[in-house]
């Protein structure tokens, strides 16, 4: 399935990035959801885009993303496979003017992401994995590898650039030794750690599935590990309003 929906699903997220390209410092207005998130139309363009073509490659396939209009549990929960996907992540950064945004598409199978592409507009950098293979990294058309690094002497942590005051974070880090903190929008940090940047993410706060499936299962295939501060692994679509556990990475 995968293997011939790859290369439709590149295509997909190259078109739905470049036009959210057109938009990027553009100056333009926005509304704030229920959830205090800013909403643009580069979200809904992306989102439309991207909705209308899995609906024809993947048709009778159950779509979440975050622009839907809210579909409840009663339904979703007889889903066995659906895509979770985000159009547009990291839409303050996108707002500020920033690299730090990308597009997150996860296809969920029985409360796990077993595919995963994350595309990075700016830099036009792919990042995905298919189901029980390694994690890779699409360049101008050339292949990577993606293999998780051990610090060689500081850890480098990455958290999100408006997570700072979060008093969790704060007495988290407190416990740490030896590291130093970068600041990375969006869910490319998940990237970052795959292509050996940095090598830990804890999320404290507000934070749903659509933001974490398809960077998750990029993660974990070039070596890494997602868990919640049960050390479980983190599970999709079991409750009504689609957050997701805090969790390190």
């Amino acid at each position: 399935m995968f293997s011939t929906l790859l290369p439709k699903l590149i295509s997909l997220t190259s078109e739905a990035g470049e036009t959210i390209m057109t938009l990027h410092n553009d100056n333009m207005s926005f509304i704030v959801k229920s959830d205090k998130t800013p909403l643009t139309q580069a979200d809904k363009i992306s989102h439309n885009l991207i909705t209308k073509t899995l609906k024809k490659i993947t048709p009778g396939v159950p779509i979440l993303s975050e622009e839907s209009k809210k579909i409840p549990f009663s339904v979703r929960r007889n889903w066995d496979a659906y895509w979770l996907i985000d159009p547009l992540d990291g839409t303050r950064d996108f707002l500020d003017g920033t690299s730090n945004f990308c597009i997150n598409i996860a296809y969920v199978v029985n409360n796990y992401p077993i595919f995963g592409m994350i595309y990075a507009p700016f830099e036009k950098i792919h990042y995905y994995r298919l189901p029980g293979q390694t994690s890779i990294k699409l360049v101008d058309d050339i292949c990577y590898k993606l293999r998780t690094q051990k610090p060689k002497r500081w850890e480098n942590i990455v958290i999100g650039r408006y997570s700072t005051k979060n008093k969790q974070l704060q007495k988290h880090l407190r416990s740490k030794t030896n590291f130093e903190i970068f600041r990375l929008g969006s869910a490319l940090k998940f990237c970052s750690i795959a292509e050996g940047r940095n090598h830990y993410y804890p999320k404290f706060g507000r934070c749903s599935e659509w933001d974490t499936a398809a960077g998750v299962c990029i993660l974990e295939g070039a070596g890494g590990k997602v868990v919640d501060f049960q050390n479980q692994p983190l599970r999709y679509n079991t409750r009504e309003d689609n957050l997701s556990s805090t969790f390190v990475a």
